[in-house]
């Protein structure tokens, strides 16, 4: 087996969950930076990470890293690279993304055609042809700019990680399927503790926090780019990867998750997405405000992403909306609660100070992960 570099993006923030989930599956970690988790492993590697991974972003196999501060230094260290090692002669390839940071070049149009021109040169050279056809696999060459610092690979996945195909509808402000999945590993819920989530929209924190129980890999029913690798990855490593994450599903377990919403449209979307990800048995979705949560059970948990107030003309109703959630999450005295939110006076307005709080960067928009934890249940309650 080969040794191959590997980059997992995540949202900013959550680098500790990813790191874990790596951990967890086998690999060694080689770095942890912003937004990015850098791991070793073999060919495998490309199959299982891109199918058991729930809160990375998607899976870049990394080609190499280099300083240019000029098109004339990125021309010549980008033919330098190992191209011929890494792209068949007959393979389609494309620098399908850039983003350059406080580097001195920042024209992505330009670096993309330049490097597109440095490969061809440096295939040219090795295989001793003048013309590629490009009839072959895809290979999207991705990189990223960073002072200057170009970091160079092929995206493995395709579509990005979060689109598990199960949510083919969404609703007014959906949370993605990786940090609604994140959120759940940053909290000590498990399968056989009880979970709500009173603003549950189109249902993906109750889908994920099912999938999860249950066990379901978030990406063993769909497909990805690395599968037309080849001449690299047999076949038999995709199934083998599939095989082993159906032998880890648990089927004879009855979940106790809720999800509410006032809006019965995003009701009735919930309940679709969660029977296309096959976990509609196991969620019961109800039409019900957040100011009529009870529970005749203790030690339960609420995870959930209330409403933000990004547009103007709903600012104004969110000091009254947050105090409701306080005054209704402090009858559930035994529960714990944690919500996203980027509303700034949340602890204000729902009367108490968290006692965890997360910053994590939603997209663009810079949000808090507020962590009430409530009291353990005792030891004989326990499962």
């Amino acid at each position: 087996m080969s040794r191959y570099e590997f980059m997992a993006p995540c949202h900013f923030g959550l680098e500790s969950v990813l790191k874990q989930e790596i951990t967890e599956l086998g690999y060694e970690i080689t770095q942890v930076e912003d937004g990015r988790v850098t791991f070793v492993g073999d060919e495998h590697a490309f199959c299982r990470a891109n199918i058991f991974l729930r809160t990375a972003e998607r899976i870049l196999w990394k080609v190499g890293e280099f300083k240019a501060t000029s098109f004339e230094e990125l021309f010549e260290e980008t033919k330098e690279l190992p191209w011929a090692d890494i792209l068949p002669a007959d393979s389609k390839f494309w620098v399908a993304k850039a983003t350059s940071v406080k580097s001195q070049l920042y024209s992505t149009s330009d670096i993309q055609s330049i490097m597109k021109k440095a490969i061809v040169e440096s295939m040219r050279r090795s295989y001793n042809i003048a013309w590629f056809p490009e009839t072959g696999n895809e290979y999207p060459i991705r990189v990223s700019v960073l002072k200057d610092i170009f970091t160079v690979s092929i995206d493995t996945s395709g579509e990005s990680l979060h689109k598990r195909g199960y949510r083919k509808l969404v609703g007014k402000a959906p949370i993605s399927e990786t940090l609604a999945a994140a959120l759940i590993s940053l909290t000590p819920w498990n399968k056989d503790r009880i979970l709500v989530d009173p603003f549950c929209g189109s249902g993906t924190i109750p889908i994920e926090a099912a999938m999860k129980g249950l066990r379901i890999a978030p990406g063993v029913n769909r497909h990805f780019q690395a599968e037309s690798f080849r001449e690299r990855i047999p076949s038999r490593y995709w199934s083998e990867a599939r095989e082993e994450a159906k032998s880890q599903e648990l089927h004879d377990v009855k979940l106790q998750i809720q999800g509410f919403d006032i809006d019965r449209d995003a009701i009735k979307i919930a309940r679709q997405n969660a029977e296309m990800a096959g976990v509609a048995e196991q969620i019961h979705f109800q039409v019900r405000p957040m100011q009529e949560l009870s529970h005749p059970k203790k030690y339960g948990f609420i995870i959930t992403n209330p409403p933000y107030g990004e547009r103007l003309e709903e600012k104004s109703a969110l000091p009254a909306l947050y105090h409701d959630i306080g005054a209704t999450f402090a009858k559930l005295d035994t529960w714990s609660y944690y919500l996203i939110t980027s509303y700034e006076d949340a602890q204000k307005h729902i009367g108490r100070q968290a006692a965890k709080n997360r910053k994590i960067y939603n997209g663009m928009i810079k949000t808090y992960f507020y962590q009430y934890p409530g009291p353990k249940p005792p030891k004989n309650t326990q499962p």
